[in-house]
């Protein structure tokens, strides 16, 4: 009889549909690799509002929660939003549940992650709408909005085309641009220590990617 694997669990608060679809997709690819050094399991909520997250959760011990977010643009009205969502972070690592709180963003949004499982996308964006030409080139798609892009059907379709060895792929590309940003001589931003980039296309959400693949010796540390 083989031995059963050991499960490791991770947490996750996210903005929308899609980053949970992404990581519902991405619990089941890793658990059915036959490489994988152990299961996983993802709590993974709906929760723009870091607070309420972890007023919804029972949490015994000290526990790390990710927090997906999106840095939409260097605007008066995305600024305040993202610096809004950090003190909220701040103040849930306070509540006395031995919560970790951790930040992993997207500059412009999490579209940039998605196209990074298939092609390079290194250049600057005006806004986040701009990234749908590259969604439909990476995924020989021909969606006519964002909107029709994210609807649950048209995303999944997109997660069907993606592999594990794409995710790690999209790691090197992430890990690429953190480079080619401190080779630009782009100074990281700090606010309550959670570091970001104003400048995109940065973004920070693979380091948790990273670490699970590592947890799971699917790449080496």
């Amino acid at each position: 009889m083989s031995k059963q694997k050991a499960r490791k669990k991770y947490y996750f608060s996210v903005e929308g549909q899609t980053e949970e679809l992404y990581f519902e997709w991405l619990e089941k690819e890793i658990n059915k690799c036959p490489d994988t050094s152990c299961r996983v399991s993802f709590d993974c909520q709906v929760e723009p509002d870091p607070i309420k997250r972890i007023k919804k959760m029972n949490i015994i011990g000290k526990t790390e929660i990710w927090h997906i977010y999106d840095y939409e643009s260097n605007g008066l009205e995305h600024r305040k939003r993202f610096f809004d969502t950090i003190d909220k972070m701040a103040k849930a690592e306070r509540m006395g549940k031995q919560v970790k709180y951790l930040l992993g963003y997207s500059n412009l949004t999490f579209d940039l992650w998605m196209i990074l499982h298939k092609t390079d996308c290194y250049s600057s964006k005006p806004y986040n709408t701009a990234y749908l030409k590259d969604i439909n080139k990476a995924y020989d798609e021909n969606f006519q909005s964002m909107d029709e892009y994210k609807e649950k059907d048209n995303f999944n379709r997109c997660l069907s085309k993606i592999s594990l060895n794409d995710v790690i792929q999209a790691v090197n590309r992430a890990k690429h641009i953190e480079q080619m940003n401190l080779q630009n001589g782009y100074k990281k931003q700090v606010y309550k220590k959670f570091t970001y980039y104003a400048e995109n296309p940065s973004l920070d959400i693979w380091l948790v990617i990273k670490k699970i693949l590592e947890d799971c010796q699917l790449i080496k540390q």
